[in-house]
């Protein structure tokens, strides 16, 4: 078995923004920085390997903070991964990117650098800061340049939902290789920003023709919300193979599946988007944390109130963070699903 298992490993709080949305941020604006020493991140790293080797799958880390570049020992962690011919991408902003930058980064073996944009540019810089909008934009050439896939990813909101369509008109002149949005997931019980399901089918309905518009364009459109397969499935275009095994989830949320997330701290999360905690990777084994009892409270598919009722649950379920955020119940349903049960 050769599949990978990613890990999203935040080495460092530190960052010098503040963006209004961060969830690092959002509550707890005297929120202390945790910046994890460099044998510490040695010590993860190989307890990740451990669990993968024993699960015989391949290691995968997505790097991010903060922002991830301003680690004291940012390179020293990339050479340790080359090193060891581990696969890795990033999440980061694109204030500190230039040409010599990416050229290093695709050196140590990064694969993709993801950046993100929060709407176009008045709704981005009111987010972000000023110029931010653009700066982004413009990272794309020499991430391009230096080999390293240039992705850009947009989390979408009552805020922003109208703007989607105007964004992957930009990010297609601008030539990025992968654009794909998610839903913005509450960090308190608020409703401000909760579309209704009927805007987000529309919004899903309205991208799905500017993705096959520029299906030819260099750009490549991800469909990771697992909503899509909800609205593929009702145009036909996705079936549900026949003589599946029952008790077997093959796709949708991968929450308790095929992901972790590791803080600056240690702490394991099931699920980076909401308040999911089942171990410590400096404490624990991670295999232990995967195969633990914490773990399977989010592998408890009859539970999901709506989705367990719906023929798509082995390759669905919404998204449970998103549902958590508005109610704190992982099972409830998914606000933004339109399907009747």
């Amino acid at each position: 078995m050769t599949e990978f298992f990613p890990f999203q490993f935040h080495i460092t709080d530190e960052c010098d923004q503040r963006c209004k949305h961060c969830y690092i941020f959002s509550e707890e604006n005297n929120k202390a920085i945790i910046t994890m020493d460099y044998e510490n991140i040695i010590k993860i790293f190989n307890n990740c390997y451990d669990m993968c080797e024993r699960l015989e799958r391949k290691t995968f880390f997505t790097i991010t903070g903060g922002d991830p570049i301003l680690h004291p020992y940012f390179w020293k962690i990339l050479e340790f991964l080359k090193d060891n011919k581990t696969p890795f991408g990033i999440l980061g902003n694109p204030f500190h990117l230039n040409e010599n930058v990416c050229r290093d980064l695709k050196s140590y073996g990064c694969r993709f650098y993801q950046l993100s944009l929060d709407g176009l540019k008045d709704t981005h810089d009111y987010f972000r800061k000023e110029g931010s909008f653009y700066t982004t934009l413009e990272k794309i050439a020499p991430l391009k340049n230096a080999g390293i896939h240039a992705n850009i990813m947009t989390t979408v909101s009552k805020t922003n939902i109208n703007e989607i369509p105007g964004i992957i008109e930009k990010v297609v002149e601008y030539k990025a290789d992968l654009f794909t949005f998610a839903r913005y997931s509450p960090t308190s019980f608020e409703k401000s920003a909760q579309m209704t399901a009927q805007e987000y089918r529309d919004l899903l309905d309205t991208c799905f023709k500017l993705y096959e518009k520029y299906n030819n364009s260099g750009t490549n459109f991800s469909l990771k919300d697992h909503l899509w397969t909800l609205y593929l499935y009702e145009k036909g275009l996705f079936r549900i193979p026949e003589n599946l095994d029952e008790n077997i989830i093959y796709d949708g949320c991968n929450c308790g599946i095929g992901h972790l997330t590791i803080l600056p701290n240690g702490d394991v999360f099931a699920c980076r988007r909401m308040e999911s905690k089942i171990g410590n990777a400096l404490e624990e084994s991670v295999y232990d944390i995967f195969t633990g009892p914490k773990i399977d409270y989010y592998r408890q598919y009859d539970k999901f109130e709506k989705c367990s009722k719906c023929e798509l649950l082995r390759f669905c379920r919404g998204c449970p963070s998103i549902s958590y955020g508005y109610t704190h119940n992982y099972y409830s349903p998914d606000p933004q699903c339109w399907k009747e049960i």
